[in-house]
């Protein structure tokens, strides 16, 4: 039985090859069983919001170098809409496809639909721990740790490799006192080629036509298009790296945007590189000896664990998640600053470092996302939804489904603890500790009233204020409203942040 419902004996023409539509987060090998291949470049998909040109060079650059490399196994559409091609009872295969909308789509029409693939673990692996877990919550950790006795990785037989199923302890490092850059070799840059080059003239002029609004610099493609790219890029990682990853993986500085990341979320996302297959990769360094298991592990945790989780969050609490909650009663509209990209006027220096990143490359790294960008909307009541599609519009390796989870639940806590058990915010502390932002700020992280109060420190203050009759029973955070009610100038603080030009 497929996942549409219907049976082998309804499918009476099962020896000929179907044509396989491939769609852009199925771009890779995995995807593609040796038959004929429909590709579709749909114009509708870069016109429905403003987006990020660094994802849009990306996405168009990664479907065209994939018709390429089929050749004539191909057939390659470039129209307005999906419509335009894909009929109602067209005779066509599909594997499951990543979102929401797109799933509708391929149903209504009654192609015939292949279960999902591009994940450790599959949707039914997924509902069926689900149902184990008998109303308690669907925690992250016993999640990874089922994922790790199933498939073996990192394990000793029914150990975890090292004794200890996770290194977060050793992997919260802040950057070296004094460093301006980790002090790692470049990245292995992809070299654009004339299809870059042909998808740069497109969007100058779909740009100049006004059919498409695009944010962000016009700088050299910095992310994997193809899986030769993107395997380069795995190999790149691990020989240099990999082995300062896990310590630094939560620290940031202003001059080094890419610290020790592997930068392989958008060719994963875009089905380039399998997860699995990179996790044995980067396992395997270990057990030769050239890679220390924290760092292994911390890799690990975020493909076969996060990655997986999310997907599996995204399906698992359905369509209306995305848009049905709102725990903190955020309304605020998103700052043009925000979808703008423009840092010029932001004078809180690890914002300001952290959009002007954005705008040059479309990509931050995760902390710079929940604690820099997501903690700032989260003091400041932002709309999470709109929030969330921003995301998805701005990140390189922004799509539908990655999204709701981190930035409704975890960064928001807008579900009110489905995915988070409390807000992830903090004061500027954090971001001292973990960076060298607050060196030359205008503002002290460690001063919350005046004029060099700084925003972090004193917003978080006038957040737990705002939102206390809401979390008053989250009992993570007792000891945090407790010291907010102690504060004998939490009045003033709070006059300051309501009346504070935000930038």
């Amino acid at each position: 039985m497929d996942t549409t419902g219907r049976s082998a004996a309804e499918h009476p023409d099962e020896a000929v090859p179907r044509r396989r539509w491939i769609l852009t987060g199925q771009l890779g090998p995995a995807f593609d069983d040796g038959g004929p291949i429909l590709l579709i470049e749909s114009k509708s998909t870069f016109t429905k919001r403003p987006m990020h040109r660094a994802k849009a060079h990306l996405f168009l650059s990664a479907i065209r170098h994939r018709a390429a490399e089929l050749g004539d196994r191909a057939e390659f559409h470039q129209v307005d809409r999906y419509e335009e091609v894909v009929e109602v009872g067209a005779d066509l295969e599909v594997i499951d496809p990543p979102s929401w909308t797109a799933r509708r789509f391929v149903r209504e029409r009654g192609l015939r639909v292949l279960p999902s693939r591009g994940f450790v673990t599959s949707e039914p692996d997924f509902a069926a721990w689900a149902s184990t877990r008998d109303g308690k919550r669907l925690l992250l950790e016993d999640f990874y740790r089922t994922v790790r006795e199933r498939t073996g990785i990192l394990m000793r037989g029914d150990q975890p490799e090292g004794g200890r199923w996770n290194y977060d302890h050793d992997n919260r490092n802040p950057p070296p006192k004094g460093a301006a850059r980790l002090g790692l070799p470049e990245p292995l840059w992809p070299e654009e080629d004339d299809i870059d080059a042909e998808v740069r003239e497109d969007l100058d002029r779909w740009q100049r036509d006004g059919l498409v609004q695009l944010v962000g610099d016009d700088g050299p493609r910095r992310f994997a298009a193809t899986a030769a790219e993107a395997e380069a890029a795995l190999a790149d990682f691990i020989e240099t790296r990999l082995g300062d990853f896990g310590p630094f993986e939560d620290a940031m500085l202003g001059g080094d945007w890419t610290m020790a990341h592997s930068l392989l979320s958008a060719p994963l996302n875009l089905g380039l590189l399998d997860p699995r297959d990179a996790v044995e990769t980067v396992v395997a360094e270990h057990h030769a000896g050239r890679a220390p298991l924290s760092s292994v592990e911390g890799f690990t945790r975020q493909i076969i664990g996060w990655r997986d989780y999310v997907w599996h969050l995204y399906w698992h609490l359905g369509e209306p998640y995305r848009t049905s909650h709102n725990a903190l009663a955020a309304h605020e509209p998103l700052p043009r600053q925000f979808r703008e990209l423009d840092a010029a006027a932001i004078q809180s220096n690890c914002l300001r470092e952290t959009i002007d990143g954005m705008r040059r490359h479309g990509w931050a790294h995760h902390i710079q996302r929940l604690m820099v960008l997501g903690n700032w909307a989260l003091q400041h009541g932002y709309d999470p939804v709109a929030l969330n599609d921003w995301f998805i519009d701005m990140f390189v390796d922004g799509t539908p489904w990655v999204m709701p989870a981190n930035v409704i639940g975890m960064s928001q806590h807008a579900d009110g603890g489905i995915v988070a058990t409390k807000p992830y915010a903090s004061g500027g502390a954090y971001i001292d500790k973990m960076s060298d932002y607050c060196g030359g700020c205008v503002f002290n992280p460690r001063v919350r009233l005046g004029e060099d109060a700084c925003p972090f420190t004193a917003g978080y203050w006038a957040f737990l204020d705002r939102v206390e009759p809401r979390i008053r029973h989250n009992t993570r955070m007792a000891q945090p409203l407790a010291g907010m009610r102690r504060l004998s100038d939490l009045g003033a603080v709070i006059d300051q942040e309501r009346t504070r030009e935000q930038w």
